[in-house]
C-alpha cells in the first residue's frame, strides 16, 4: 500500500483528495458551525482557537464523520453539528498536548502555548470542549453523547498514561498499543461510529465503522511515531526526533532496544531519561532504528492495521464513498514513503 507501490502499479499515489471531495459541500456546512461556535465576547478565544483550527491540519476527523454518512446514503444534516463537535475534541485534545509537551511547533507553525502561553492555552481548550458538549447535548441522541464523551474520557486517559510512562525505557508494546489506542484511536473510531448512529442504522454496521476508525486511527499514529525519526519539520509540521527528546517510548524505540546489543540498551537508556538528546545522539538513534529494523517493522505494524480497517468495510456497497475511506488509510500509511 505504498506510494512507490502504486507508482509501479501507474496510480497515483494515494491522497485524500477523494475523500475532500467527496463531502466538500458537507465540510462547508461544518466550518460554518465551527466558525460560529468558536466565537466568544472574549477576543482571546477565538484568535487562540483560530491559530490551530485554521492552521493547515487536514481536518481528517470530522471529515470520517462525514464520509460514513455518505457510505450509509445519510441525507439528513445532524452530522455537520457532530463532525463540529469532533473537531472541537481533536482541537482542545492538541492545545492541552502541546502544553504538556512543551512543543513549539504544530503544523509547521509555532504552537498556541509558544505564542499566548500555557495558561491561555489549557483555558481555550476547556472552552472547545465545552462547546463540543453543547453540539451533542443538542444533537439530543443519548447514544451519540455516550459514544463521544466516552472517547474523550479515553482520550484524557491515554495523555496521562503516556504522561506516566514518559522515560520509561521498560515500556512494553502492548502499554504502547494500549496509549495509542486511547489518545488517537479513540477519537477515529466514535468519529465513523457516530453517522451509523444518526442513519439509524443496525448495531453491526454500526461497529464495522467503529472498528475501521480504530484500525485507521491505529495505522496513522504508527506512521507518525515511524516518519518522526525520519522525515523534517516542512513534512511533519513538527522538529524531527520530538519524540526522542522528550523522552517518548515508541513503538520504534521498543522495536529497536529490544533487539539491540548491551551497549545499545545503555545508549537507549540514557537517551528515554533525557542524558543523550544532542543532535548527535539523535543521528546515532536513527542509526540504529535502521540497523535493527524498527522502522520497517512499525510500518508493516501500520499496514497490518490499514488492512483492518479496510476489511472493517467489507460488507458495505461499492461507491464512490467506500472508495474514499479504503484511500484514506492508504493515504494514511503512504505518508512514510
Amino acid at each position: 500500500m505504498s506510494a512507490s507501490i502504486h507508482r509501479l502499479a501507474g496510480r497515483p499515489a494515494p491522497s485524500l483528495d477523494p475523500m475532500i471531495a467527496l463531502v466538500a459541500d458537507d465540510m462547508n456546512a461544518v466550518n460554518a458551525v465551527i466558525l460560529s461556535r468558536m466565537h466568544s465576547q472574549i477576543p482571546l478565544i477565538p484568535e487562540l482557537a483560530g491559530h490551530l483550527i485554521a492552521g493547515g491540519g487536514k481536518r481528517m476527523r470530522p471529515m470520517l464523520t462525514l464520509a460514513s454518512a455518505k457510505l450509509l446514503d445519510y441525507t439528513g444534516n445532524r452530522h455537520h453539528r457532530l463532525a463540529a463537535a469532533v473537531e472541537f475534541i481533536h482541537t482542545a485534545t492538541l492545545l492541552h498536548d502541546d502544553v504538556v509537551d512543551g512543543s513549539d511547533l504544530r503544523r509547521g507553525k509555532r504552537t498556541a502555548n509558544i505564542i499566548w502561553g500555557n495558561p491561555a492555552s489549557v483555558l481555550v481548550g476547556d472552552f472547545l470542549f465545552s462547546r463540543s458538549f453543547e453540539l451533542m447535548v443538542e444533537d439530543g441522541s443519548l447514544k451519540v453523547l455516550k459514544i463521544l464523551s466516552s472517547a474523550s474520557a479515553v482520550i484524557a486517559e491515554g495523555e496521562v498514561n503516556q504522561l506516566t510512562a514518559v522515560r520509561r525505557v521498560d515500556l512494553g508494546e502492548d502499554r504502547y498499543l494500549d496509549i495509542i489506542g486511547a489518545k488517537t484511536a479513540a477519537l477515529f473510531a466514535a468519529a465513523c461510529r457516530i453517522a451509523a448512529v444518526v442513519a439509524e442504522r443496525p448495531e453491526a454496521e454500526e461497529m464495522a465503522l467503529d472498528s475501521y476508525g480504530r484500525n485507521l486511527g491505529i495505522a496513522f499514529q504508527l506512521v507518525d511515531d515511524a516518519i518522526d525519526y525520519v522525515s523534517d519539520a516542512g513534512t511533519m509540521g513538527k522538529d524531527t526526533g520530538d519524540d526522542f527528546r522528550e523522552g517518548k517510548m515508541t513503538l520504534p524505540l521498543i522495536l529497536a532496544y529490544a533487539r539491540g546489543s548491551a551497549d545499545d540498551r545503555t545508549f537507549w537508556k540514557d537517551a528515554v531519561e533525557g542524558r543523550r538528546d544532542g543532535d548527535d545522539d539523535l543521528a546515532h538513534a536513527v542509526r540504529l532504528l535502521r540497523d535493527t529494523r524498527a522502522i520497517d517493522d512499525t510500518l508493516a505494524r501500520a499496514r497490518h492495521y490499514g488492512q483492518r480497517a479496510i476489511d472493517a468495510l467489507g460488507g458495505f456497497p461499492a461507491g464512490k464513498a467506500k472508495d474514499a475511506l479504503v484511500e484514506a488509510v492508504e493515504f494514511a500509511v503512504a505518508r512514510a514513503y
